[in-house]
């Protein structure tokens, strides 16, 4: 191979035919500059387009004949929708986005990098997650069109040589695109008193040693301060996502993956991260952070190895069967799957192992406070984890304990830590229905 060639976004984006097919990463891993470049032509003949949370407002998605098929929703799929897109969600968890780029194979792969290295390595950053993959497909097949736009502003990170080297090589790129964009600032939600209830019940399953998964939001975020600012530590770092909670959570000096069991000792794993500048620079050639692809970081098995691994995840609402929506609201796609199943079930293939389910006891719809704790959902609800999965839901009145209790003591369990207002009716729920 030769290597890649040198141009300019706008000249990548003219090597996309009229009718073609274009995959990209997920959120921190989107090449913005050639992203945008797509956009300056006025139309397509049928560009279909596959990706997943859009951290940008990309003029594309709007262009005429472009579809986009999108695996997780995030504010930008939501304003495409209102504004009348052509989007459609594809029900995937994130392992699964890998076999499905693999069937679609698009002709042209993209994705964002650091600058190459010495040895020519252009690390994949910020994302590794399910198009690792197929980028290097792309790069060996010379009917396919790899891009990769490079910035100096992303972090070199790592992988796990030889296995993940989280890099591709520029004998392995086609077109090389320079830019100066710098990564998706994600800020950080601050808790509230509920949030904080929340992070405390919590808190209190996760003793030293133990591995940890955290998402976004301020359950999360509050959970990662309390735990670095307490008297426990000795952790790891298994997650999904890398934060910047658990960025402060490292420099507190309470991680340090000597516990894990065997699995990635010595390092923290994840798939992909997101948080503030602060994170990024932290990350930059720091080498307790390894990034490996989706199937490694969420398989169920591998997260159930994990010595005293705790999950922390959300959820939108929950019946008293224990079944849990999460990525969609009054039936509407709202976000995506993600690896919210993986990581609730994996914890219960080991005994050790726990996972929390969190989430406010209530929400409000316009003027009116409803319950996320549910008799039984409405018609055309999603479930997104079924009930046999979970083990622990925490709302801001305590913790209920699902794994190995019956239905009825499942239902009684969850009534418990509803808000007052509704509480008595879904205990006589309970008590009363006809649950099996």
């Amino acid at each position: 191979m030769s290597g890649p060639r040198l141009l300019t976004a706008s000249e990548a984006a003219a090597l996309v035919h009229d009718v073609d097919a274009v995959g990209f990463p997920l959120g921190p891993g989107q090449p913005g500059a050639f992203l945008h470049a797509l956009g300056e032509r006025e139309a397509y003949e049928d560009l279909q387009l596959f990706g997943a949370l859009l951290v940008d407002l990309y003029e594309v998605f709007g262009r005429p004949g472009v579809r986009y098929f999108s695996g997780f929703y995030g504010p930008a799929e939501r304003l495409l929708l209102q504004a009348g897109g052509a989007i459609e969600f594809v029900p995937a968890d994130f392992r699964r986005f890998a076999p499905i780029l693999q069937s679609m194979r698009p002709r042209v792969m993209c994705t964002v990098a650091a600058p190459p290295d010495a040895a020519g390595y252009c690390s994949l950053s910020l994302h590794a997650g399910a198009s690792v993959d197929e980028l290097h497909r792309a790069g060996h097949d010379p009917d396919r069109l790899l891009v990769v736009e490079v910035s100096e502003h992303f972090p070199r990170t790592l992988g796990i040589a030889p296995t993940w080297p989280h890099a591709v090589h520029l004998d392995e790129i086609d077109v090389l695109v320079e830019s100066d964009r710098v990564p998706f600032v994600l800020g950080e939600d601050q808790p509230d008193d509920i949030a904080g209830a929340i992070a405390a019940a919590a808190a209190a399953y996760i003793g030293d040693g133990a591995t940890l998964q955290t998402g976004i939001g301020a359950i999360p975020s509050a959970v990662a301060t309390l735990l670095a600012e307490g008297p426990g530590g000795d952790y790891g770092v298994h997650s999904e996502m890398f934060t910047t909670g658990l960025m402060h959570l490292h420099k507190a000096g309470k991680v340090s993956n000597r516990r894990k069991g065997g699995v990635f000792d010595g390092h923290s794993v994840t798939t992909f991260a997101a948080g503030s500048p602060e994170l990024y620079e932290w990350l930059d050639g720091n080498e307790e952070v390894r990034f490996l692809p989706v199937d490694v970081v969420n398989s169920p098995e591998l997260i159930a190895k994990n010595r005293h691994m705790v999950t922390i995840n959300g959820a939108v609402a929950i019946d008293v069967f224990g079944q849990v929506v999460a990525d969609t609201v009054g039936g509407r796609q709202f976000s995506g799957i993600g690896g919210h199943e993986d990581f609730v079930s994996g914890p219960g293939l080991a005994l050790e192992d726990r996972s929390l389910v969190c989430m406010p006891s209530t929400a409000r719809v316009g003027d009116e406070l409803v319950s996320r704790v549910v008799p039984a959902f409405a018609a055309g609800a999603v479930i997104t984890t079924p009930r046999h999965q979970l083990d622990v839901v925490i709302t801001e009145y305590g913790a209920a304990e699902l794994q190995g209790r019956t239905v009825r003591q499942r239902a009684e369990a969850l009534a418990s830590i509803a808000h007052p207002q509704f509480r008595d009716e879904l205990l006589e729920h309970a008590r009363t229905a006809d649950l099996g």
